[in-house]
């Protein structure tokens, strides 16, 4: 049985790496082109480029803790020894050196790089300890729960925060390069913070069948033909795909189709929001009602049924977001408020059926390699953002996109397409893979039931 205290030390880790996840994701095109002065399609291609690459340094980095042993275990040292380098390279990426246009491309390049691999030292350890906390499957789902409840939050004070504290700590608008960098320092320091509570009060528990070492080349064999791994490493493709694009365009479309007028402002305890930012608050807070749902909904009806139906509701609204009059303010932010409960509820079903793929790959082979199972999450994160990254600066390229000018009709239809028929195609992806996925609850049980008495048996 784990404490509710364990249960929220875990969720603190990912409150601090979606602080950085969101406001990368909602903000760093934008910082590219309208505060680093980058072009959209350099942005885009940039992107691509650097998270492919760094999507083959994840399964290095779960290869790497699976190997590890240290009196603090295998996964939770990542925690400890990351915090303070993830934090200093965060600020470093929002740093506008005095280069020439090559010169910024290339620092952008290299600090972009550096981050997502650290991301992936500190972000598949913590994915992977949800998978050695227990072996059973509701409280992984609990679990999971917990996080994407903390991660949601963490991404919620971010959004709320960050427009208000750049323009705080630089000129009074976005464009400040001082008021990036200085914003993103006290993020990190809050980040470091998270991370050594999630250290401090979290337990691994569960030890593989076989304690031995296995080769590199039978954890990657093992890997390869793990059927369940694959399918969802294809859903969570697609599924980031869905959030990045809708993401990555918000800030897009309100700032050049809705138009952001003071009149449009909130006033929310004592700070200013704009309307991209309450807009984007409000979809953070749909995100933790769809996580709280997810577990009592997928106890009735399975994870995959119900990973199934949110993606479905999901892309109809998304296409019915489209057909929404930018002057229709009320109706875009409750189709955003819609759209994002079912995107929540995705999440925590994600990472317990990977941590379910790791328990069948231990039942069919005999090995466990949790960390580069999970390994798989942050691929498929990075992939699926660099996807739709890539897809949204080429996009706003082709269309004709200026920064900080009137855009042409070509131009907000591209960006129009951000929030709606593209995110729409990316949810429908993920529900044709999710279907063929075979590891239903009562395969579970039976396979959970086997290992439990296989390790039972090891320790007598």
């Amino acid at each position: 049985m784990i404490k509710i205290k364990e249960k929220v030390a875990y969720g603190l880790g990912d409150a601090a790496s979606s602080m950085f996840w969101k406001i990368f994701s909602m903000y760093l095109f934008f910082f590219y082109t309208d505060v680093f002065g980058l072009a959209a399609a350099a942005v885009g291609t940039m992107f691509l480029v650097t998270k492919v690459w760094d999507s083959l340094f994840d399964p290095f980095v779960g290869i790497l803790s699976d190997r590890l042993d240290t009196k603090w275990g295998k996964f939770r040292p990542f925690l400890l020894w990351v915090a303070i380098p993830f934090a200093v390279i965060g600020a470093m990426t929002f740093y506008k050196p005095d280069f020439a246009h090559s010169g910024k491309l290339v620092y952008a390049y290299i600090t972009y790089s550096l981050m997502m691999m650290v991301y992936s030292l500190i972000n598949v350890p913590y994915a992977s300890l949800l998978g050695v906390m227990s072996s059973d499957g509701k409280m992984r789902t609990t679990l999971a729960s917990y996080r994407m409840v903390f991660a949601f939050a963490g991404s919620l004070i971010a959004l709320w925060a960050i427009e208000p504290l750049v323009k705080t700590m630089g000129d009074g608008t976005l464009t400040s390069s001082h008021g990036w960098f200085y914003t993103i320092i006290i993020f990190g320091v809050v980040t470091t913070l998270l991370f050594w509570g999630c250290f401090a009060g979290t337990k691994e528990r569960i030890k593989p069948i076989a304690e031995n070492k296995t080769e590199l080349k039978e954890d990657i064999a093992d890997l390869l033909a793990n059927k369940p791994w694959w399918i969802l490493l294809g859903a969570g493709v697609a599924t980031l795909l869905f959030n990045t694009i809708r993401d990555g365009g918000a800030i897009y479309y309100f700032k050049y189709f809705v138009g952001e007028s003071d009149a449009n402002n909130a006033h929310i305890f004592g700070m200013t929001m704009s309307l991209t930012s309450l807009y984007l608050v409000i979809g953070q807070a749909a995100n933790i009602v769809g996580v709280v749902s997810a577990t009592p909904i997928s106890n009735k009806l399975g994870k995959k049924r119900t990973f199934f139906l949110a993606m479905l509701v999901a892309a109809f609204l998304s296409i019915v977001f489209y057909f929404i009059p930018k002057d229709n303010v009320t109706m875009l932010v409750l189709l955003q408020f819609l759209i994002s409960i079912c995107a929540g509820a995705i999440f925590p079903l994600l990472w317990s059926m990977y941590a379910d793929t790791a328990d069948y790959s231990e039942w069919k082979q005999g090995r466990r390699a949790t960390g580069l199972v999970f390994s798989a999450s942050s691929m498929s994160q990075k992939l699926g953002w660099a996807l739709g990254g890539a897809l949204t600066g080429w996009l706003l390229s082709y269309f004709g996109f200026k920064a900080n000018s009137i855009q042409n009709s070509s131009a907000l239809i591209g960006i129009r397409w951000m929030l709606s028929f593209l995110p729409a195609a990316g949810a429908l992806l993920s529900m044709a893979f999710i279907f063929f996925y075979p590891l239903t609850e009562n395969k579970l049980e039976n396979i959970t039931s086997e290992l439990n008495i296989k390790r039972q048996s090891n320790q007598q």
